[in-house]
């Protein structure tokens, strides 16, 4: 071809150098502007797959934009999202407010194994450039689905950094497999569980760069929980004449690794509900391989069309926990059965392999070969309109803080490769980590006579903060102080880095500890017989609740922190204003038949000695008590005998049991009369005790405690039988033994059921 103007006429190799010069400049620039804000935000993209994702995610793409002055952030939907027969459910994340800097159309359609493969692979070509792009400093990953593990291997060949939510958790299919390589290949890791972090850790993952954050969809459900609109919301989704707790959420996923028994299960479950005969919302599975197949059936069956189903593409996360807080029961093989249901105390029926392995709460029924309709019909008499105790095992509602925080810690400047860690760090290791990790503690909480006090407790028995507060008179002030004690520490405790457990509470009085219920109080407490403490400190505060006695109490934190370690049967007395106690008999607390099994105050040693609190006469605390040791002082001091030369006591001073000893000391007869009965008195008391359960150690506690002890041991070496002379007397060495001993109830037996 003709050149027709000099103008025109560029040299290929000369064109071929200015583009690439071009591109060098261009590439310089984009480096000096990441150097210019590396110091100041850093660059998070977080990338969502599908709706279920997406409400784990959306916590913490709401707390990175609320902190837009250290974080910038970037969001990349691909999957499921885009697909209109999924309910285009990238729409919700526009709803929410976010910017979407990438839609990735990545699903090959075809519902079965070959198109899952397809799919990594389409999405596999697309990312480098949309990554190259957006030049994040951290990917925010979530779970075990196919498209998250092209998302992390894109990611890790870039050498972009990834952090992945969830990981180590145990399932059934292929997603463990997933899951598992997603872990390998992220640098980062924030999970739900201490059991996730602990298999982590095996899978030879640094313990430095594990998080224990706990499950971000808990920080927006635990928030939302008691909405005052509920019943709108179910209304809206199952019409007008739908109850609270009378209706039944199913949602159940194929299982990729044995497609043709999952639908199978399928469509029992299906028979199963038509039987059941009540109001059911019904949401279409996922879209792994076997979905298609799963819809078929459930079309076959006229679910779409049946008066009592709602069938469903997709909820708002929002209004789907309102749904499953609030239904009758939860029927299927979803992780939310498992995880964020076990928040709201709801029914849960586990059908068939999906879930095996995860870490469930007592609401959770599974039904491992559900073979038959009538073995999960009979799940669902077992199990509809119950409700269980709340569990937070997947999170307490502060994952999204813990994880900010870490992101905040991360140093870019540290080499990219990973290392792992040969051999498996060991499981004590956790509890010494630094500030990334958590101490595994207990919300303490002391109800005295005086005070109210609410401590928080670690796992080694140290008090790392404490409350008190005047104890209030009545019911309804004493409840209310209790909530926002707890509520206040439970703030605080995520600043102090301690994952709190659980609630145990100590207070006086016969107490059922089954039911966590007071039964009887003491005189000091008032308006405080058959109270249910459980429940409403379990439903405020959204954990589990241990309740026992103040002496009970004592004798758990002996066993657990003090002499009482390692000791297969001993009792503990306690000596203050009164006299109380608990037994432990074989590494077992006594309680007896009525729960009055280890009141030791009360065991009479005298058929005409004074009155006692309880209205009998004789018992040991009307002897030996504080209380009863400041009557005698008080008797003394009004009949001029008890003041002695040395002694010294203000006019204004009142009378305690603390001025008797002093007398005694400086050789007042009359007041050492008074405590060598006392002393006697209860000294006998033990010997009895010695001599119907014959315990290996006894330990006294309280402030009396200490002047006890040598004539408790004194008589009974000479007045126990032969084979109980040598048993010891010793004195306490806690200082909180009722705090400490609340703890122990949560540090103890806060323990996770594994299916």
């Amino acid at each position: 071809m003709e050149q027709q103007s000099g103008s025109l006429c560029i040299n290929p190799h000369r064109f071929y150098y200015m583009s690439m010069q071009r591109g060098r400049e261009k590439m310089e620039r984009k480096r000096t502007e990441e150097h210019n804000l590396c110091g100041k935000k850093l660059r998070v993209c977080v990338a969502t797959c599908n709706r279920a994702d997406y409400s784990k995610l959306a916590p913490l793409m709401f707390g990175l934009k609320s902190h837009a002055d250290e974080f910038e952030l970037e969001v990349v939907v691909l999957g499921s999202h885009l697909i209109d027969d999924y309910g285009n459910t990238f729409r919700m994340i526009e709803q929410d407010d976010f910017d979407i800097g990438s839609k990735l159309h990545t699903i090959v359609r075809g519902e079965d194994e070959a198109a899952m493969v397809e799919s990594v692979g389409l999405a596999l070509v697309k990312l480098p450039d949309v990554l190259q792009r957006l030049r994040p400093h951290i990917l925010v990953i979530h779970g075990d689905r196919f498209d998250a593990l092209a998302l992390a291997t894109a990611a890790a060949l870039m050498n972009i950094r990834i952090l992945h939510l969830e990981g180590g958790e145990v399932s059934g299919t292929i997603d463990d497999s997933i899951r598992h390589a997603i872990s390998k290949l992220a640098h980062y890791h924030a999970c739900c569980t201490r059991m996730a972090e602990q298999h982590l850790i095996a899978m030879c993952e640094d313990h430095s760069r594990i998080l224990l954050a706990g499950c971000p969809s808990y920080d927006k459900l635990l928030s939302t929980q008691h909405r005052d609109d509920y019943m709108d919301i179910i209304r809206s989704w199952l019409g007008e004449q739908v109850k609270k707790d009378d209706y039944i959420v199913a949602l159940q996923h194929p299982v990729t690794t044995d497609i043709k028994h999952s639908i199978k299960i399928y469509g029992l479950m299906l028979d199963a509900l038509l039987e059941f005969n009540k109001t059911t919302l019904i949401l279409f599975p996922n879209i792994d391989a076997g979905s298609k197949e799963m819809v078929r059936v459930m079309r076959k069956k006229g679910i779409e069309q049946h008066p009592n189903f709602r069938a469903v593409k997709h909820i708002p996360f929002e209004q789907f926990i309102q749904l499953v807080c609030h239904a009758g029961c939860m029927i299927g093989n979803s992780s939310c059965g498992v995880r964020e249901a076990g928040a709201f105390g709801t029914p849960v029926i586990n059908l068939g392999t999906r879930q095996t392995g995860r870490e469930t709460g007592e609401n959770v029924l599974h039904v491992r070969d559900a073979d038959t309709m009538n073995k999960i019909y009979h799940a669902l008499e077992l199990q509809f309109g119950k409700r269980y105790p709340c569990s937070k095992i997947y999170g307490d509602g502060n994952a999204v803080p813990r994880i900010l925080k870490f992101l905040r810690s991360i140093d870019l400047d540290e080499p990219l490769q990973k290392t792992f860690c040969f051999p498996p760090v060991k499981e004590s290791i956790s509890q010494d980590i630094d500030h990334i990790l958590e101490t595994q503690s207990a919300l303490a909480v002391d109800l005295g006579g005086t005070n109210l006090r609410v401590a928080i407790v670690c796992m080694r028995g140290n008090i790392v903060k404490k409350y008190t507060h005047a104890n209030p008179k009545t019911f309804e002030a004493r409840m209310q102080l209790i909530l926002k004690m707890c509520a206040d520490a439970m703030r605080d405790a995520v600043c102090l880095n301690c994952r709190i457990l659980g609630v145990g509470v100590s207070t006086g009085g016969r107490v059922n500890p089954q039911e966590g219920v007071v039964l009887h109080s003491t005189k000091l407490i008032k308006e405080w017989s058959s109270v249910d403490l459980r429940t409403p400190i379990s439903d405020a505060l959204h954990l589990p609740v241990w309740v026992d006695n103040d002496g009970n109490c004592a004798a758990l934190a002996e066993r657990k922190f003090g002499h009482g370690r390692g000791v297969e049967s001993f009792v503990t007395v306690i000596t203050g204003t009164g006299i109380g106690g608990g037994i432990v008999h074989q590494n077992e607390l006594v309680h007896g038949s009525t729960f009055c099994g280890a009141e030791l105050g009360h065991i009479m040693v005298s058929l005409e000695g004074p009155a006692c609190s309880c209205g009998s006469r004789g018992c040991i605390e009307a002897f030996a008590s504080g209380l009863a040791l400041q009557r005698e002082a008080k008797r003394l001091h009004d009949e001029d005998l008890l003041k002695v030369e040395g002694m010294d006591m203000k006019i204004s001073e009142p009378i305690t049991a603390g001025h008797l000893i002093s007398a005694a000391r400086l050789g007042n007869s009359k007041a050492d009369a008074v405590l060598n009965k006392a002393s006697t008195a209860l000294g006998v008391g033990i010997i009895n005790i010695l001599h119907i359960v014959n315990p290996a150690l006894v330990i006294l506690s309280g402030v009396l405690g200490s002047y006890y002890q040598a004539p408790v041991q004194r008589l009974i070496s000479e007045r126990a039988l032969a084979s109980a002379q040598s048993i010891k007397v010793l004195t306490s060495d806690l200082e909180e033994p009722a705090l400490l001993g609340a703890a122990s109830m949560v540090l103890d037996y806060a323990t996770r059921r594994i299916y």
